[in-house]
């Protein structure tokens, strides 16, 4: 019996030998120096920061990276196999709306770090690594308000044996302390987490880990080592067996572990880098511009229309974020939101055109290869709301400006939260139980607003505000009796001049 050869996995040897319409690494990867260490190489950080480092070494050799997984051994051992290559998708990037595929080069090392301490260490401290970046989400920074959460586990064991870290912060102090104990400069450190004054925070996380330890190696980190703030913003869809044979079939070889993003990507970084840096502006990042402008900016035009899309298209009983934007009021409603109210709260921001911005993120909701479901944007709305809503109506009634459009996509998150729990569906939020209760007791009627606002932790002193109060009571009676044609006639009277 014939047995047929296993398929080849994508590698060095075969990189030639891929389609024509698959674009490859414009640099010799063999000539190439790791200059960056990475800490989390999921999906996102392969799909994002890779990609343009991928960009960068066809103009500079000097940043390669080593991407270290903190935990699972998973990327590892399906990268190595492949030279550290791998494929991306662009979905929805043709003309014609088929996706492009592109292969990856920038990563040259693979290591899992609990499995290969000494590489992982030996990379740290190597004099030609300058830069260290990590994408492990808020919770993988253990961090506490003001520092380190000194209680976590792996904070708690790490401070017993700081030689053998197995938390991120722990990782970066011991590759501090080895380079300061060699006489080396210290690396940058780069967060590209989509947390809140990420470098800030981590800085103040590393250097209260790192009193605990040596007061006078904290004070070295502190006056060597540059924590830049940063932002992202692409949309990363999983990986599945579906996206893996796609792949493979447009390949014509395995890849283990592809990844599939949207065209549209991202990244501003705070030009606080202390001994050297890679050139990011050749490849489209922002550097050196005020990141706290570029995070309202995106929380605003981006989050904000997300979640209005989220709560009034689930009232549409629609399911995607595509779909949403296929029903003329709803993209109607939300296009005018963002131009006429939002972008009046944002301040001025050198070369940042919101009105460009606001093009390029329409264009990104309407992508039909992107399948973003409402109904996971709709989740923590209590934490959401706050940020990405209330404070820009807060600074509109400061300033005078209407707010009534502004409120419709709030009423909607009570509408959503109260049919959710009249119908015993479960409310994913922090607040879920307390949502549960108010949303169940609720008779559909303006008064219903009431019991929102006083909920604990959302509201603030909006809540006070009697011309919040009856801006959100008539919002929330126009949706009234949330129905689909109920919401079509709302959305169709706010999206008016």
């Amino acid at each position: 019996m014939n047995q047929v050869p296993p398929v080849p996995r994508l590698s060095d040897a075969n990189l030639h030998a891929l389609p024509a319409d698959v674009a490859v690494p414009a640099y010799d990867r063999a000539a190439t120096r790791i200059g960056i260490v990475h800490f989390g190489p999921g999906a996102f950080h392969r799909a994002h920061q890779a990609v343009y480092l991928d960009d960068l070494l066809a103009h500079d050799p000097d940043w390669a990276i080593s991407a270290v997984s903190l935990h699972s051994a998973g990327v590892r051992d399906a990268l190595r196999p492949q030279d550290g290559l791998y494929a991306l998708e662009l979905l929805g990037a043709r003309a014609d709306g088929g996706s492009s595929l592109r292969a990856i080069g920038s990563i040259r090392e693979v290591l899992c770090a609990p499995q290969e301490r000494e590489a992982v260490l030996a990379r740290l401290a190597d004099p030609q690594v300058r830069l260290v970046t990590l994408t492990i989400t808020e919770k993988g920074y253990c961090l506490s308000a003001d520092g380190i959460d000194a209680g976590h586990p792996d904070i708690v064991h790490d401070l017993a044996a700081p030689r053998t870290p197995v938390s991120a912060v722990g990782w970066l102090v011991e590759g501090l302390r080895l380079r300061r104990e060699r006489s080396l400069a210290a690396y940058t450190v780069l967060s590209c987490d989509n947390l809140a004054d990420n470098g800030g925070r981590l800085r103040c996380a590393v250097l209260d880990y790192a009193r605990r330890l040596d007061p006078a190696l904290a004070a070295w980190i502190e006056a060597e080592t540059g924590f830049p703030r940063s932002m992202v913003d692409s949309i990363t869809p999983a990986t599945d067996d579906a996206v893996r044979a796609r792949v493979a079939a447009a390949l014509g070889v395995a890849d283990a572990w592809p990844v599939q993003r949207e065209p549209y990507t991202q990244w501003v970084v705070e030009d606080d880098f202390r001994h050297g840096r890679p050139p990011l502006e050749r490849v489209g990042v922002v550097v050196g511009a005020d990141i706290a402008g570029y995070d309202r900016a995106k929380l605003r035009l981006l989050n904000a229309p997300h979640s209005a899309l989220a709560y009034l298209g689930s009232l549409l009983e629609l399911e995607t974020v595509a779909a949403a934007m296929a029903e003329p009021v709803l993209a109607g409603f939300v296009e005018r939101l963002m131009r006429q109210d939002i972008v009046p709260s944002l301040q001025a921001l050198p070369g940042f055109d919101p009105q460009a911005y606001v093009d390029a993120i329409l264009a990104r909701f309407r992508n039909p290869a992107i399948r973003h479901l409402l109904a996971q944007i709709a989740w923590d709305g209590s934490q959401k709301i706050p940020v990405r809503l209330l404070g820009t109506i807060a600074e509109a009634l400061a300033a005078g400006r209407p707010v009534a459009r502004l409120c419709l996509p709030v009423a909607g998150w009570l509408r959503f939260v109260v049919r959710q729990a009249q119908a015993g569906i479960a409310i994913v939020d922090p607040l879920a139980e307390a949502l549960a209760r108010t949303g169940a007791a609720c008779t559909g009627d303006a008064g219903d607003v009431a019991g929102f606002l006083a909920l604990d932790g959302v509201f603030g002193t909006l809540a006070g505000d009697p011309r919040f109060a009856a801006a959100m009571g008539e919002a929330y009676a126009a949706l009234a009796p949330a129905t689909p044609d109920a919401v079509r006639h709302a959305l169709a009277a706010a999206a008016k001049p």
